[in-house]
């Protein structure tokens, strides 16, 4: 059986986290259980997916660096989603509706995005990283 998409096709949020996100390294994306999935190449594994829970489309699964996690943990937009949190990872609610993305903290996004990514990425997609000018 299907997953119902969380997200419409074209959605400002999903093409904003994706601009961000493909231009990562190697970055992939697939489409797991309606959502998207952003994935760190070869190793497989996520670093940001969208929709972390159905009651909030418009949020981000993220891998936290350790040593901010505790920090994280008591901003009351994240939380530790019910699937991908015993692994890890905490989701990100970006606070908007369809009509107002624009209002998003975008740069708080893309930080958490990359931070993310060098959670999980392989040496070389990080030697990789080194060489790009990403903001």
């Amino acid at each position: 059986m299907e997953h119902p998409l969380v997200h419409e096709p074209g959605d400002p949020f999903v093409e904003r986290v994706r601009g961000i996100c493909l231009r990562y390294p190697e970055a992939t994306e697939v489409l797991s259980h309606g959502r998207p999935v952003f994935k760190a190449g070869a190793s497989g594994r996520v670093f940001a997916l969208v929709g972390s829970i159905m009651d909030v489309p418009h949020s981000i699964t993220f891998t936290p660096d350790p040593l901010e996690r505790q920090t994280w943990v008591e901003d009351p937009r994240v939380w530790s989603p019910p699937y991908d949190g015993p692994s890890g990872k905490l989701a990100f609610d970006a606070g908007v509706g369809d009509d107002d993305v624009d209002s998003a903290d975008w740069t708080l996004i893309a930080e958490l995005i990359d931070t993310s990514f060098r959670q999980v990425a392989l040496r070389r997609q990080l030697r990789a990283l080194e060489s790009l000018d990403l903001p």
